[in-house]
């Protein structure tokens, strides 16, 4: 059976290994992949949604080089609290030492995301997520520079018998011939019956007692976010939500994780971390403004932005941070001196890409951890952000502006930053939006930023925001 190339264990790793075999001392990790011609991401998606809503997920890149598509629930990973990204790390390090057989094809992948703040226990929609929710699927499709491969995965505690896998491989090609042949479900934008601001009043006050804090003192910068509620005349699918994101935000990175009757989807612009072959690549984004309205505007408001003192001492704050922690985890580190600009559908950002070389003894959950929050989410300084954030947000952000993405066996993978996302709950959906506060901040005027973040999911989902 083929899988994906696994860990080139080193002899602490091993031991390491050893001493946490109770984990998973009596499972066995059974793969096969099974190349393909052509299948299309979102119809295998759509595959699974009769016999497994709830246990799919969704990623693909921003650059459409890599797209995966879970479906079924082979294994699931949780964690929680501080120690939540060394929980899943390590737990998925054991995993894979446990692979029946090793091959160069197409490793397994465990997709998931983290919670903001493990901190935040304020009760909300986000109730059915932990701190950290991982799954390796039981069906797993990855396109990969237009190459398209279908892997079973398969982990128990008893050796899987000749007759099981053969289940196993018939509903795989049930998935592939009705995402290859079945018609697609013609997916039509709900209609939006109410919008809720929520709680409009206390984040303008909120906006207002932070922007105190920091002439104080006490911060260089707090990110303060607020949310939207939609209902809908329907109870929309994942499925919908997820095409009609894809169309209307191709220049982002698309993701969706089931959990529970729900599903966190969004069209990010941010990525956090890449890993792949060595390689590290990390995104420092913040500072924006709209788009205009006409070519020449559009040009006339990103040169405000590039000059912008506001924006740019934002943007600094996020590449000193991530490049400290390039340096941390890199053997060199690549750095641009001056940001360029990021143009989406609908805002333009301050954007600086920084390379490394990944350090021997680094992993991509070491990074993950480390960057989270970056200045752009959270602020400066990072623990001082935090506390501020929790007294004065009064809200559970969940997994908005947290850590999503994937890792496979070898250790490469990819994290974005949640933004510009929501939590679809059958005929209502929450959206998430926040801006960063510093010294000469305004309630309304960071409430207009707000609204044009908001634009994305709103557009997705068949809402409208003031036009």
């Amino acid at each position: 059976m083929n899988d994906g190339g696994f860990c080139n264990e080193s002899e602490v790793e091993i031991n390491h290994r050893l001493s946490n075999r109770s984990l998973y001392s009596t499972m066995s990790f059974y793969t096969e992949t099974l190349e393909l011609s052509r299948i299309s991401a979102l119809s295998f998606f759509e595959a699974g949604e009769d016999d497994y809503n709830g246990e799919r997920f969704f990623w693909q890149n921003a650059e459409k080089t890599m797209t995966i598509v879970g479906i079924g629930h082979a294994h699931i990973i949780k964690g929680e609290g501080e120690e939540r990204f060394e929980m899943v790390r390590k737990k998925w390090e054991v995993l894979c030492s446990t692979i029946v057989k090793e091959d160069p094809d197409i490793a397994p992948v465990l997709f998931g995301g983290f919670s903001f703040d493990p901190d935040n226990r304020l009760s909300s929609e986000w109730n059915v997520f932990p701190d950290a929710y991982f799954v390796v699927p039981t069906f797993q499709l990855v396109i990969k520079h237009d190459r398209a491969y279908v892997t079973i995965n398969h982990i128990a505690e008893e050796p899987i018998s000749a007759g099981q896998f053969d289940a196993l491989r018939m509903e795989r090609d049930h998935l592939i011939h009705a995402a290859q042949v079945r018609e697609l479900n013609v997916h039509v934008k709900p209609v939006v019956t109410k919008m809720e601001e929520r709680n409009k009043e206390l984040y303008m006050e909120a906006v207002e007692e932070v922007t105190k804090l920091i002439r104080k003192g006490q911060a260089d910068k707090v990110v303060i976010a607020r949310s939207l509620k939609l209902s809908f005349d329907r109870t929309v699918t994942s499925s919908s939500a997820l095409a009609h994101v894809s169309n209307e935000q191709p220049e982002s990175f698309h993701f969706g994780l089931e959990l529970g009757g729900k599903m966190f989807f969004g069209a990010t612009p941010e990525r956090l971390v890449k890993v792949e072959k060595g390689k590290v690549l990390s995104t420092c984004l913040a500072g924006s403004i709209r788009r205009g309205k006409t070519a020449d505007e559009d040009r006339v408001l990103g040169l405000a932005l590039l000059n912008d003192p506001k924006n740019r001492s934002e943007h600094q704050y996020v590449v000193d941070m991530i490049s400290t922690v390039m340096e941390q985890y890199c053997d060199s580190v690549r750095i641009p001196r001056q940001p360029k600009l990021l143009k989406i559908r609908d805002i333009q950002h301050l954007f600086t890409p920084v390379q490394g070389t990944l350090k021997k003894d680094s992993s991509l959950f070491q990074f993950v951890e480390s960057l989270h929050p970056t200045p752009a989410l959270g602020g400066e300084p990072r623990e001082v952000a935090m506390d501020i954030i929790r007294s004065a947000e009064q809200m559970n952000r969940g997994y908005y502006a947290a850590p999503v993405g994937w890792i496979d066996g070898s250790g490469d993978g990819e994290f974005a930053v949640a933004i510009r996302s929501a939590l679809l709950d059958g005929q209502e959906a929450y959206l998430y939006a926040g801006g960063g506060i510093v010294a000469d901040s305004q309630p309304v005027s960071e409430y207009e930023e707000t609204k044009v973040k908001f634009r994305p999911m709103l557009r997705t989902l068949g809402g409208q925001l003031n036009g």
